[in-house]
């Protein structure tokens, strides 16, 4: 699977690995599973998704509308948004089904690593893969692979996973200025598996506990808060290029702190921070916006719109739209 989807124009040719590659002549667009607003529009919920947009922290949505949209993002962390479930879904509302169709889907993504055993073995492949999905949310360790192979090995397989879009890193940053990858560490990353629905699939989480319970602990049911924030950020970002993941981890003796998300908006570097629940320390954003003397930072949880101070609370639904906020600290 390639989330790069290629067209024409003018230009020259030249050979890559002795196939004809057109130079000037591609254009590469950066696609990936359904967002959660193109899901909302799959289901025609359109007069819910335009009460999402027009929402903000001036204009709250009212609690039912919010409950509505928890609701439909628990449905959406389960099925993820690969075209063939969510168009399964809005046929027949049947879930059973679209977890049958995800596991036909990851037996053939497995199946389908075949392809590149000349470059690294299948089982290694798998391997490292298996372990993406279990260390998603963590800083990602080589030793955490259950495989015989050494680091090289291992980061050889990663790198393909990388270049095949099944992976996606979430690279360290100091976030000192910007741009953000100026100060990153290649040597400090986290991955994300690129759809909600599989990874939930690959992790073996209880779907019933996500759908129905209250507060989903981002531990207990695998970070896929985490991973769905970071995945909608990719999706806000433009098909026209590919877009980066940040983060910022300080280690120091009793002063551990960490910030899921470090993002860009216009020429301010914003600290992002995901609660699964609706309750949470924020010491870390705190900590972050008085070293970085940054005036804001932004956290996402299940809690409506809210205020902490220096810090703004969204829904989690709400991703999509702090990129259309003209001015967030207002």
């Amino acid at each position: 699977m390639r989330t790069g989807s290629r067209c024409c124009s003018e230009g020259h040719v030249r050979w890559t690995n002795h196939q004809p590659f057109g130079v000037g002549r591609i254009r590469s667009l950066f696609l990936y599973p359904f967002s959660f607003d193109e899901f909302l529009s799959a289901c025609n919920e359109n007069l819910l998704l335009k009460a999402k947009k027009e929402a903000s922290a001036d204009n709250p949505l009212q609690d039912a509308i919010h409950q509505k949209l928890l609701s439909c993002l628990r449905k959406f962390l389960v099925l993820g948004g690969m075209p063939e479930v969510v168009a399964n879904y809005v046929q027949g509302h049947n879930l059973m089904e679209c977890q049958r169709i995800l596991d036909d889907l990851i037996i053939s993504l497995k199946a389908d690593f075949a392809k590149y055993r000349k470059r690294v073995p299948l089982l290694r492949l798998s391997e490292v893969f298996d372990s993406v999905v279990q260390q998603v949310g963590n800083k990602f360790k080589f030793s955490g692979v259950v495989s015989e192979s050494n680091h090289k090995q291992i980061k050889e397989a990663l790198d393909l996973l990388i270049m095949a879009a099944l992976v996606i890193p979430v690279t360290h940053t100091s976030a000192n200025g910007i741009p953000l990858g100026a100060e990153s560490d290649l040597k400090k990353r986290k991955m994300l598996v690129f759809d909600t629905g599989v990874f939930q699939r690959l992790s073996g989480l209880n779907i019933q506990e996500i759908l129905f319970e209250e507060n989903f602990n981002p531990v207990n049911k695998g970070n896929i808060a985490e991973l769905f924030v970071g995945l909608e950020l990719l999706k806000s970002s433009s098909c026209y290029h590919h877009q980066d993941l940040f983060y910022w981890h300080r280690e120091a003796l009793n002063s551990n702190a960490e910030i899921d998300y470090i993002i860009q908006k216009d020429h301010e570097i914003i600290p992002v921070e995901v609660k699964s629940g609706t309750k949470g320390s924020m010491q870390s954003l705190f900590l972050f916006l008085k070293e970085k003397r940054r005036p804001y930072g932004i956290r996402f949880s299940l809690e409506n719109f809210s205020s902490y101070g220096q810090i703004r609370s969204y829904p989690l639904y709400f991703v999509r739209e702090i990129f259309r906020t003209p001015d967030l600290v207002s």
